[in-house]
């Protein structure tokens, strides 16, 4: 009972997150340090492997690993939205403040402002990854 307990809880942190069944995800920045509890979980859910950063067909998820080093955070969002549906979802997956490679939580701000991106809740799946969604704003004010 335990396992399906555990498994209601990281379906609904996912369900949370956007993702659901039957759809496709999309991710970019794996590396051997990502959480593959969390990504096996995601494949359960939606029913389909996830798809790597070279899939060039839509994707209804799109699940981002960053860290701090890794690059421009602004340019990693920008291409991670290349491939997604429209009304779709981008989870930011990055380290949390006590793991090497944390992002401060302004950085991320400022740059899903950057990508015309902003925070919509996160969930708590993982013990290494913080894990947020960004959505594009519904309406546009000026």
């Amino acid at each position: 009972m335990h396992g399906q307990a555990e498994a209601a809880v990281v379906g609904a942190g996912l369900a949370k997150l956007g993702v659901k069944a039957s759809q496709i995800v999309q991710e970019f920045g794996w590396d051997d340090d990502t959480d593959d509890a969390l990504r096996e979980a995601i494949e359960e859910l939606s029913g389909h492997p996830l798809e790597d950063d070279t899939y060039a067909d839509g994707a209804d998820v799109v699940l981002v690993w960053f860290r701090d080093g890794d690059g421009d955070l602004v340019d990693t969002l920008d291409e991670a939205l290349t491939n997604l549906v429209d009304r779709g979802t981008l989870v930011l997956a990055t380290p949390r403040s006590d793991q090497h490679g944390h992002v401060e939580p302004s950085d991320i701000e400022d740059a899903a402002v950057a990508a015309g991106l902003h925070p919509s809740g996160g969930a708590n799946l993982c013990r290494d990854w913080t894990l947020l969604r960004l959505v594009a704003p519904r309406t546009q004010r000026r």
